[in-house]
């Protein structure tokens, strides 16, 4: 007996329905429950570092902002352009991949993935200026060096906070663009090889859509977290 799974279609052979769903609605419905219930997990997951922001910010409200001063807001500005453009065309491949139209998939996918390695570029840059000045959390900080800080020096323990808070949550969102990276990367062979998997059926491909806006808007939040916090009255 095969261990591979048995596909059947439509009689019009307009859509892939596996042979575990009694139809093409159960089999998109579980598809869509799912991926919100692992996007579910992620918002707490989060939303656990975006609490625990929140409350040093609020303890720590002058250092915090203080701190920020040693980001480049150029280089974070850029870096949300991207990202929206990345999830504008990702949403082109879902409609293409809903008119099948493979070459326009492949072409959104391929763009998608090059802003996605545009943005973990321009990431690793800031990152290395942090390295670079000694802006990380440990025995080698250095968060006393006025010219780091154009707002003014931030206490070193609050600012050392900051860092740790900016490298933690923006590195767990670069690793959730990697994986992005891999995911479309693999939907991309699938389109190439014309996989029925995809070809006939466009929900993996909008799940894979949902995955990457969820990281886009992450950084949403991120980018006023950490790059524009207003001075405290």
């Amino acid at each position: 007996m095969s261990v591979v799974p048995h596909i059947e279609t439509h009689a019009d052979d307009d859509y892939l329905v596996h042979h575990q769903f009694e139809d093409a609605d159960q089999q998109s419905d579980t598809y869509v429950i799912g991926m919100w219930t692992f996007l579910a997990t992620e918002v707490m997951f989060f939303g656990a570092l975006f609490f625990t922001y929140s409350l040093y910010r609020w303890t720590y409200p002058m250092d915090f902002y203080l701190a920020h001063g040693a980001l480049n807001v150029k280089w974070g500005t850029i870096n949300t352009v991207v990202l929206l453009v990345s999830s504008f065309t990702m949403a082109c491949a879902v409609h293409f991949a809903q008119i099948r139209n493979r070459m326009g998939v492949l072409g959104a996918l391929a763009v998608t993935v090059s802003l996605a390695f545009v943005f973990l570029i321009i990431k690793a840059f800031e990152y290395k200026e942090k390295f670079d000045h000694f802006l990380y959390p440990g025995a080698n900080f250095r968060g006393v060096i006025p010219e780091h800080f154009p707002h003014g020096t931030p206490n070193p323990n609050h600012a050392q906070l900051y860092f740790g808070l900016y490298f933690g949550m923006t590195g767990l969102h670069a690793l959730h663009v990697i994986i992005g990276i891999i995911t479309i990367s693999i939907l991309g062979i699938l389109w190439v090889r014309e996989s029925k998997f995809v070809t006939k059926d466009y929900v993996p491909t909008e799940m894979v859509g949902m995955y990457w806006h969820f990281v886009d808007l992450v950084w949403i939040f991120l980018f006023p977290m950490m790059y524009l916090i207003p001075h405290p009255h």
